[in-house]
């Protein structure tokens, strides 16, 4: 159980919000190589892909974080996304210019505020995200536009804030292309064996090779020059 705690002159503590896929495995390299004691947090959100889970507990403890913290939510009690609603497909017939169905409601918002109550617990004014605007998501919650907003209304709706704290939220993969984020997470040392990006793996973690991020995973491992580890459903 996490206690209040104020940093030390040479403690850095951030929190970094945690799927178990590539890119957030890359952003929690990322923090921990800028010196920060990372805090990883991940969401059991109801999402189909639950297998991603295991996976983040995986990264967490490649990667050293200090603790790692699994929230629940039940974002399936208001759907609207293929991944919290069996009745809705996950597309696999690649990218396209609308934002797709995997898009979920709300769901940076939500974990970026739970991710912020966090932080000021345990006196963290730095929060990391691997939100990416370049290789197509489509989703508006990953804009700089949306970073910037939340990082201002971090720092007006709460008690450190108002007490002259600044809370910054770094999205270090915003402007990076998915080859460009391999090649980075493979420098730190990121073990993409044990990430999963697939909309639609199965409870033993195998991906399904068809879906948008599966496609835009494999692409990047490809045009990285490395060799993609993903383990596929035969």
């Amino acid at each position: 159980m996490s206690e209040p705690m104020s940093q030390t002159k040479n403690t850095k503590r951030a929190v970094v919000l945690l799927s178990g896929g590539l890119d957030s495995a890359t952003t929690l390299a990322m923090a921990r190589e800028q010196g920060f004691e990372c805090y990883a947090l991940s969401f059991d959100y109801g999402q189909r892909h639950i297998s991603e889970l295991q996976a983040s507990e995986a990264v967490a403890k490649s990667l050293g974080a200090v603790e790692h913290k699994t929230l629940k939510l039940d974002l399936r009690a208001i759907g609207g996304s293929a991944l919290t609603d069996d009745a809705i497909e996950v597309p696999e017939e690649g990218v396209g210019d609308d934002i797709p169905v995997t898009y979920v409601p709300a769901r940076n918002t939500v974990f970026l505020s739970l991710a912020l109550g966090w932080a000021e617990v345990l006196g963290a004014m730095d929060i990391f995200i691997g939100a990416n605007a370049v290789d197509y998501s489509g989703y508006p919650d990953c804009r700089p536009a949306f970073i910037e907003a939340f990082e201002n209304l971090a720092n007006l709706a709460t008690k450190a804030g108002a007490e002259g704290e600044h809370f910054s939220i770094h999205a270090p993969l915003i402007h990076m292309t998915k080859a460009e984020i391999i090649q980075t997470g493979t420098e730190l040392g990121v073990d993409y064996a044990i990430t999963l990006s697939c909309y639609q793996a199965d409870d033993a973690g195998h991906a399904c090779g068809v879906c948008d991020s599966c496609r835009l995973r494999a692409a990047g491992f490809e045009s990285a020059g490395v060799a993609d580890p993903t383990l596929y459903r035969v």
